[in-house]
């Protein structure tokens, strides 16, 4: 196993930090590993908006679920999709409505997510801790005025960047039979693997770091999966702040 990989197989989710500032070079670099990632066409359609103000990151903490890591990190990246700037390039040329549709979207979140991996990666080259804040996506629009984002931009996730202050034991990914298939989907031992998994995943939540011993958390992933997908719509309110942003998802 090369560093690489041994670094990427080492992730996990840190939401304690302690009060070290990330330098603003060390930032930079992040940034432009970002700029590197993958991006459909050269678009680009990202950007994202780096916080260290402790009254911003607090509101950003109570609008993302009342997160406190937000607040101990000493940087928080929220990641947005951004057609403003390809609306803007487009007016160099001629003055007329850019044309969207859903793959437009996509492009737009799908190059803000590659970038943001590979700013994850980097920051935890490092040495730093990281975590992703998919809650930034709650209260959009609040987000949104705070971070004084223009039409066509949203903001995607958010990232917390810091030192770690806590070593949280490696959560267990599904085997590899239940997510790498060759040539076609199978199907095929599906049931079996979740099985194996949920096992695996038993152990995991009774003994992991930060739960108490007594009364052990009788739980596995696919209690965890029935309990997040309970039957209620996720975020509803995201088709209509989209499309007050700009966006048309056609």
């Amino acid at each position: 196993m090369n560093e690489t990989i041994k670094l990427l197989r080492s992730h996990r989710s840190i939401r304690k930090y302690k009060n070290t500032a990330v330098p603003e070079g060390h930032l930079q670099e992040i940034i432009l590993a970002a700029q590197s990632a993958p991006t459909s066409s050269n678009i680009q359609a990202y950007s994202v908006v780096a916080v260290r103000d402790p009254e911003r990151k607090r509101r950003l903490a109570e609008l993302s679920g009342n997160q406190q890591h937000i607040i101990e990190s000493p940087v928080f990246l929220v990641w947005c999709a951004d057609l403003n700037k390809i609306r803007t390039a487009i007016h160099f040329h001629e003055e007329r409505e850019l044309v969207q549709n859903v793959e437009l979207f996509l492009l737009g979140t799908i190059d803000a997510t590659l970038a943001a991996q590979n700013a994850t990666v980097a920051a935890e080259s490092l040495g730093y801790g990281t975590v992703y804040i998919g809650g930034i996506r709650n209260n959009p629009q609040d987000v949104t005025d705070l971070l004084e984002l223009p039409q066509l931009v949203y903001p995607v996730f958010g990232l917390c960047i810091g030192v770690s202050d806590q070593e949280p034991d490696i959560r267990p990914r599904l085997p590899i039979a239940a997510v790498y298939h060759q040539e076609v989907y199978g199907e095929e031992g599906l049931q079996d693997e979740i099985k194996a998994y949920d096992e695996i995943t038993k152990s995991y939540y009774a003994a992991r770091k930060g739960v108490a011993k007594s009364g052990e958390r009788d739980t596995r992933w696919s209690k965890e999966i029935l309990r997040r997908f309970n039957g209620e719509h996720l975020r509803d309110h995201l088709h209509d702040f989209l499309h007050d942003r700009g966006f048309r998802l056609k």
